[in-house]
């Protein structure tokens, strides 16, 4: 099988269960549970205008500023997928706009965390489809080639296996690999109850921050 262009086309994919529980949890918690270890950079934003991303990972890799593949992913994926997209992180061309957008949404896509740059802004805004990416250029694609669907990307310090958890929202992406999530959903609920707890007892004035001053003692500081 050349590397260059290649398609898989069978995966074990994270289940719906628990694509529900994550996506009621913070990103912020989730990256807590993980050792705050996994992270797609803060270049990548949402171009979206509100909601949470949630879902198994559908990955393409590409040559910078081609979205042949993209095209082939989005009408391979099932409902409820996320294509994760390694395009090189370029800008000068973009990878998708809204007629592929609209495609998308059609083929119940769960969304998108792309590597490189969008176009068509605005209708990312109206039809609100969970989307990530570098940022915004009005050059358009090329078409050609070379590419791959369903093996491994990896940016900015994260890696996606297709299948993996991935989640989004307003604080950024991450993933979670496929036999992490047990445990990582556990972590992060415990973490998310609580901070529940001590937003409670701080509109209550009742939070104890002795913790501070303890902390403080410890490192030896001094005051004048």
């Amino acid at each position: 099988m050349p590397v260059g262009f290649r398609i898989n086309r069978s995966w074990t994919r994270v289940d719906s269960a628990t694509v529900d529980s994550f996506r009621a949890l913070p990103v912020a918690n989730v990256s807590d549970a993980m050792s705050r270890l996994s992270s797609a950079g803060p270049r990548l934003r949402p171009m979206h205008k509100s909601g949470t991303l949630a879902g198994p990972a559908l990955t393409v890799r590409s040559r910078p500023g081609d979205n042949l593949m993209l095209h082939k992913a989005i009408d391979m994926a099932e409902p409820g997928d996320i294509i994760v997209m390694d395009a090189g992180g370029d800008l000068t061309n973009s990878l998708m706009g809204e007629l592929m957008l609209a495609h998308a949404i059609k083929r119940g896509v769960g969304g998108f965390v792309l590597y490189g740059a969008v176009r068509d802004a605005e209708a990312f805004l109206t039809r609100n489809l969970p989307v990530f990416a570098l940022g915004i250029n009005h050059r358009g694609p090329y078409r050609d080639g070379p590419g791959e669907i369903g093996f491994p990307v990896a940016f900015d310090g994260m890696s996606v296996a297709p299948g993996d958890l991935v989640l989004g929202d307003m604080d950024g992406v991450l993933s979670v690999a496929y036999g992490d999530t047990a445990a990582v959903l556990a972590g992060a609920q415990k973490k998310h109850q609580g901070e529940t707890r001590q937003m409670e007892e701080t509109e209550a004035g009742t939070v104890d921050r002795s913790w501070v001053d303890k902390a403080l003692e410890r490192a030896g500081c001094t005051y004048t």
